[in-house]
C-alpha cells in the first residue's frame, strides 16, 4: 500500500515538499530516501495543455437535467462542477476556501454573513460576475416549493440580498456557524441572472458542447477560465456508464481515462496494471438500506430494529469493500469529523435480538427490499448477504432486483426499503440537515420527529464547541435508537486512471476529487 501510495503522491502538483516529506516519513521511509524520490518525482513537472480527456461515471439516467437543483448523483454533480463554480470550495483537506466569493465574514451571532465576491470573472457569454447573479442562483433553492437537493440547507435562510456591485449579505433566521460550507454545496452553482438554470451556463473551467440526457455530454476549455493553473485539457467528455464492469473494462482497453468507484474487489488486480493508477482516501461515502418510517410495515421502529440488529457488518466490510472502508453505526457522520459521536456504543450483528423486536414488531411474511447495482458498487451482492443474515434471526428478507436505468428517480424514496448511497458532507450539520431534518426534500427514511429539528436548529447557531460537540453526540443518538436508516459501512472513495493522468488529487469531501478533477488533472503522452 505504502508503495502504490507514494506513487501517487508523487504525481501531485499541489503537495508542498514538507507534506510530501512528512507522508512518505509516516509510511516508514527514510528521509534521505524520501528526498531521492522526490527530487525524481512528478512533482516538478508542468501541467501540459491540450488533449480530450473521456471520464467514465455512474448514476447517469435519461431524466438527467443540467439544472444543479437536480443533481442527486455521481454523474451530474461531475458535470456540474465542470461547467460551474460556487461561492466556496471545500477543498482536499475538506475546509471550506473562497471560490467565486473571495472572503466573507459573520456578524455576531452569526445569523448575517457578508460575503464579497471575486472581481473580473466572466461567465461563458461574456457577462460578468455581479451580486445579482449570486442572489438570482441562491435564491433558485428557497421558498415553498422548491425541489432542490439544497432546499433542505437553505431553508433557514431568510433573504439573500445584494449589498454592493461585488457583495451579498446572506439572513437566517438562526445562526449558522457553518453557512460558508453550505455554499460550497454542489447544487448551489452561480449562473447569471434571468438564465433558464438547466442552460449549463456558469463560470467554470469547460463550456457546454453538447449534453445526451443519461448518455454523453462534452466540454470544451474555457479560455477565459478565472482560476490560474487549473483547466488543462481542450476537451471533456464525460460518459453514463453505470455498469462497473463496464467502466472498468473501459478503463482497461484505453476507452476511458478515468472512472469512479472501483469495485474494491478488483483493487489489487488494477494495481498489478502499469497503465492504471488507483487513487484512493477514506472520507464520508456510506452505503445505506433506507426504511421508510410513513409507510406500513417500516413506520414500526421494533422492525426497524430488528433489521438493524440483523446485519453483519463486519461481514460486508470484508466480503463487499475487501477493506476498502469502515463499519458503520447506523448514523452519517464519519470518524473523521469533528462531530463525529464516539461515545455511542457500536450496534453488533444480534440475531437473537433481531428476532426479539421482529417478533414484537407484530409483522409476518417478507421484507422486501428494493435494489438495482448502481445503488452503490456491490449493491446487489450487499442485500443477498443481508438476506442470509436476516435469515438466522427468522426476518425473511426478499430482494426484488430492478434495473439501474431510473433507480434515482423511480425507486429511491419512493420504494419502501431500497439501497442507497451518499458521498457525505463536509460537516455533520450539512448531512443532517441534508437528509435527516423533517422537511428536508431528501430525508430518504421520511423519518421525522420536531424534537430533533429543534435541536438540530440549536446545534447549528451555537458557538461554543464543547456544547455543540454534546448537541450533535444526541443528534446522532436520536438516528441511531430511532431513525429510518440502515448504516452498515463508510466505503472509502475509489476512483483509477490511465498512467496517462496527472495532477489527481482525492478528497475526504467527495469522490472523483471533490467532484473537481476534470479541473486538475492533464495528460501526459
Amino acid at each position: 500500500m505504502s508503495d502504490a501510495y507514494l506513487s501517487w503522491l508523487l504525481t501531485q502538483r499541489g503537495i508542498s515538499r514538507r507534506e510530501f516529506m512528512a507522508r512518505a516519513t509516516a509510511l516508514g521511509v527514510s528521509s534521505a530516501m524520501a528526498s531521492t524520490l522526490l527530487s525524481n518525482s512528478a512533482l516538478a513537472q508542468t501541467p501540459k495543455k491540450g488533449g480530450t480527456l473521456v471520464i467514465g461515471v455512474d448514476g447517469a439516467s435519461s431524466t438527467d437535467s443540467l439544472d444543479p437543483g437536480t443533481y442527486s448523483s455521481s454523474y451530474m454533480q461531475v458535470v456540474g462542477h465542470q461547467f460551474g463554480n460556487c461561492l466556496v470550495e471545500i477543498d482536499a483537506k475538506g475546509q471550506a476556501i473562497p471560490e467565486l466569493a473571495e472572503s466573507w465574514e459573520a456578524k455576531p451571532g452569526a445569523t448575517e454573513w457578508v460575503f464579497r465576491l471575486r472581481k473580473g470573472v466572466t461567465f461563458h457569454n461574456g457577462k460578468d460576475l455581479t451580486a445579482k447573479d449570486v442572489v438570482y442562483s441562491l435564491n433558485q433553492h428557497r421558498g415553498e416549493g422548491s425541489k432542490s437537493g439544497a432546499a433542505g440547507v437553505m431553508k433557514p435562510i431568510t433573504e439573500i440580498k445584494e449589498t454592493g456591485p461585488n457583495e451579498i449579505t446572506v439572513t437566517l433566521n438562526s445562526g449558522n456557524a457553518d453557512l460558508p460550507y453550505v455554499m460550497g454545496d454542489f447544487h448551489l452553482l452561480i449562473i447569471p441572472e434571468g438564465t433558464p438554470f438547466d442552460a449549463g451556463l456558469g463560470t467554470g473551467p469547460f463550456i457546454r458542447e453538447s449534453f445526451e440526457p443519461g448518455s454523453r455530454t462534452v466540454m470544451k476549455r474555457n479560455p477565459n477560465y478565472w482560476k490560474s493553473g487549473h483547466g488543462h485539457v481542450d476537451v471533456v467528455e464525460t460518459l453514463g456508464i453505470n455498469d462497473m464492469t463496464a467502466r472498468t473494462s473501459a478503463l482497461q482497453s484505453g476507452s476511458i481515462h478515468i472512472m469512479n468507484r472501483v469495485d474494491p474487489k478488483l483493487v489489487e488486480t488494477l494495481k498489478k496494471s502499469p497503465k492504471i493508477q488507483i487513487f484512493e482516501i477514506a472520507g464520508g461515502g456510506h452505503y445505506t438500506f433506507p426504511m421508510r418510517c410513513d409507510t406500513p410495515p417500516f413506520d414500526n421502529n421494533d422492525l426497524r430494529l430488528a433489521l438493524k440488529y440483523a446485519i453483519n457488518r463486519e461481514d460486508l466490510v470484508k466480503r463487499i469493500l475487501r477493506g476498502h472502508g469502515t463499519v458503520g453505526n447506523d448514523h452519517p457522520v464519519p470518524a473523521y469529523d469533528r462531530f463525529f459521536a464516539s461515545g455511542i456504543p457500536q450496534r453488533t450483528y444480534d440475531p437473537e435480538k433481531a428476532a426479539f423486536h421482529y417478533k414484537k414488531s407484530g409483522h409476518s411474511g417478507d421484507v422486501e427490499l428494493t435494489v438495482a447495482e448502481n445503488a452503490f458498487v456491490g449493491a446487489v451482492d450487499a442485500a443477498q448477504i443481508f438476506q442470509q443474515h436476516a435469515a438466522k434471526a427468522g426476518i425473511p428478507l426478499k430482494v426484488q432486483r430492478v434495473s439501474s436505468d431510473g433507480y434515482w428517480t423511480d425507486v429511491w424514496m419512493k420504494a419502501p426499503f431500497c439501497a442507497s448511497y451518499w458521498n457525505g458532507r463536509s460537516t455533520a450539520d450539512l448531512m443532517l440537515s441534508v437528509a435527516y431534518q423533517s422537511d428536508a426534500p431528501w430525508n430518504e427514511s421520511f423519518w421525522k420527529r420536531p424534537d430533533f429539528d429543534k435541536l438540530l436548529t440549536a446545534a447549528r447557531a451555537e458557538l461554543d464547541d464543547a456544547k455543540r460537540k454534546q448537541m450533535y453526540h444526541d443528534l446522532q443518538q436520536m438516528i441511531v435508537d430511532d431513525s429510518g436508516e440502515i448504516i452498515p459501512m463508510f466505503n472509502n472513495f475509489i476512483d483509477a486512471g490511465h498512467a496517462s493522468v496527472r495532477g489527481f488529487t482525492p478528497s475526504p469531501a467527495f469522490e472523483m476529487g471533490g467532484l473537481r478533477m476534470a479541473e486538475q488533472v492533464w495528460l501526459e503522452s
